[in-house]
């Protein structure tokens, strides 16, 4: 049986920007071990696979797996599979509805002219604030003195809307250039209350790196291969959404701009946008643009 991939960049408007991802079409029937196997081969951050929904009024059940694991939700797999499918549909909906372990992911489609040129999902669980870790582990984790790390406005600590990371905020841009991630620290301080890996951001943009907010870095390093992460959706909507709680405003929409992949030669920006009431958080979302790469066949040993 052949079976369709197509590959997009993720959070950018240029070719070999963003983070990459492949996007298996129609994979019914193929195993849970089948999909790692494939996943590891394309070697991505992420790989997905799209299969009829469970639910017929929704749209598809998509499964997410690293090189190594399962992933219960991921940003970077939605925005980008809906993109592809919205691309490939005949029907121009407004709104495609995920399947996925970690609940039902709603992305919205935007056009243009007839053609999508960006979506945005909504993050299926509420947030989640787990435990907070010492500046010192961090640093440790990232290369850096415990000073490169600020807990002016929260401490390190593994937050999450489905899936859970270490959100850690460095004091300056250049700790966020400087860091690398040593791999014996990781292994002393994750995992943690099911967060594998550490995204850390700051707010010290340089005026050439605007209209971003923030400039962020995500590492993950593991047997994967992969270290870092050149746009990381699903910890960036937990970030914005812890954000948005800390922030006294108890009304309305809170929106950032956020860079990331800049350091690694993959330049990202991802679109948040909090929505709050009466100082909770009604909804988290995360959004960008997304560009065709490549698209094959394949086809595995055995299969008819």
């Amino acid at each position: 049986m052949q079976r369709r991939y197509i590959t997009v960049d993720v959070f950018t408007d240029r070719a070999f920007g963003g983070n990459p991802l492949a996007v298996v079409l129609d994979a019914g029937g193929l195993t849970t071990a089948q999909m790692q196997s494939i996943a590891t081969e394309f070697n991505y951050s992420e790989t997905t696979f799209v299969l009829p929904p469970r639910d017929k009024t929704n749209d598809a059940e998509v499964r997410i797996f690293t090189p190594v694991r399962e992933l219960p939700f991921a940003g970077h797999p939605n925005v980008g599979t809906a993109y592809v499918m919205a691309t490939l549909a005949k029907e121009l909906k407004p709104r495609l509805l995920f399947e996925e372990k970690a609940g039902l992911v709603p992305v919205d489609i935007r056009r243009e002219q007839g053609r999508v040129v960006s979506t945005e999902l909504t993050a299926p669980q509420a947030l989640t604030r787990a435990a907070k870790l010492s500046a010192a582990d961090i640093a440790a984790c990232l290369s850096l003195s415990a000073e490169d790390v600020t807990s002016d406005r929260h401490a390190p600590q593994v937050v999450g809307v489905g899936t859970a990371f270490v959100v850690a905020e460095l004091r300056t841009r250049d700790a966020v250039r400087r860091a690398k991630a040593d791999a014996a620290a990781f292994a002393r301080v994750l995992p943690c209350d099911g967060a594998f890996a550490v995204y850390f951001y700051t707010r010290d943009v340089p005026a050439a790196e605007k209209p971003c907010d923030l400039q962020a870095r995500m590492f993950f390093p593991g047997s994967s291969g992969l270290i870092e992460d050149p746009a990381t959706g699903s910890a960036t909507v937990a970030a914005a959404a812890l954000l948005a709680e800390l922030d006294a405003r108890r009304d309305g929409e809170l929106k950032l701009t956020i860079g990331q992949g800049f350091d690694m030669g993959r330049p990202s920006i991802l679109l948040t946008r909090v929505r709050k009431e009466g100082g909770s958080i009604l909804s988290a979302h995360v959004g960008g643009q997304c560009v065709p790469m490549m698209e094959g066949t394949f086809r595995l040993a055995g299969e008819g």
